[in-house]
């Protein structure tokens, strides 16, 4: 499945939600989709799941418009954290209408995971806590198995060992079955192991896209004597300073080169790798 999103805008009245937003998706791969409340991830994901048109600008699924496109529509599953207070159907009856529209769905495999996450498949949904619901969604997410499938927070309310069940089977049938996954989240530091690639959205604009290995390889903390340090990140892409005394700690976005690696170690300068959870935090924060 290919994804193409073409210089994409959305406004909800004078407020711009996505601001001429271009990258392409094309392959079956994990895609963390990061950003802070606001940044419009949902904004993207309600375009690219037919839910909304954009203002100006295009999202494709593999050449055509997703908007009251059909055929789109059964190859992308969104998930999100959806309210079931009015639901009176049980998990069985749930599942029985899923399958009826998706027609990748697996009901063997999402019954094996109503019995991992322990759900009553008698009670009524709206009487699940919401940590249940949000396994219900999970289910319904992996079973589905559609080629563009999007979990947009879909864990919230799920204890941890709910969220390592999912994580566990989200990598297993990825392996087995895979296809364009998309997760939107706030919590990078438990998730990115999960990431093939990641795109980080900021203000309505994408301003990483890349590849979870090549991503980190590029966040590195410089640290050592104030005045080493600064000459040595004065021409580097610096996103955060820190300092006690006479020790200066400046964390730098941008590959450094074996030469660079050579003269830190030559000035007694002390190179560590920092996160995906620090990068993603330092380079949305204002005035990065």
């Amino acid at each position: 499945m290919k994804i193409a999103v073409n210089q994409l805008s959305l406004k909800y009245g004078n407020e711009l939600a996505l601001s001429e937003v271009s990258f392409d998706i094309d392959s079956p791969k994990i895609y963390g989709l990061l950003g802070k409340n606001g940044a419009g991830k949902t904004s993207f994901l309600s375009i690219l799941a037919s839910y909304r048109e954009p203002t100006s600008g295009s999202v494709t699924v593999n050449g055509e418009t997703p908007f009251e496109n059909a055929t789109v529509m059964q190859q992308v599953a969104f998930l999100y954290n959806k309210d079931y207070k009015e639901e009176t159907d049980n998990v069985l009856g749930i599942l029985q209408d899923t399958e009826r529209y998706r027609p990748h769905f697996d009901r063997e495999y999402a019954e094996y995971l109503v019995n991992r996450f322990n759900l009553d498949v008698k009670k009524p949904v709206k009487q699940f806590s919401k940590g249940m619901q949000s396994a219900l969604n999970v289910i319904i997410g992996l079973a589905s198995r559609a080629p563009i499938t999007i979990f947009d927070e879909v864990y919230l309310g799920m204890d941890v060992p709910s969220r390592d069940i999912f994580y566990k089977e989200l990598l297993e049938d990825q392996e087995k079955h895979p296809r364009v996954i998309i997760l939107s989240t706030h919590l990078v530091s438990e998730m990115e192991y999960l990431f093939d690639e990641v795109i980080i959205l900021d203000k309505g604009k994408v301003i990483i896209h890349e590849e979870f290995d090549s991503l980190i390889n590029k966040g590195v903390k410089i640290i050592g004597n104030g005045e080493a340090v600064d000459r040595f990140v004065q021409s580097k892409n610096q996103i955060h300073v820190e300092q006690l005394g006479q020790t200066k700690a400046v964390m730098i976005y941008g590959e450094l080169s074996d030469h660079d690696r050579m003269v830190a170690r030559e000035q007694g300068l002390e190179l560590e790798p920092i996160s995906l959870h620090e990068l993603f935090l330092h380079v949305t924060k204002e005035g990065a």
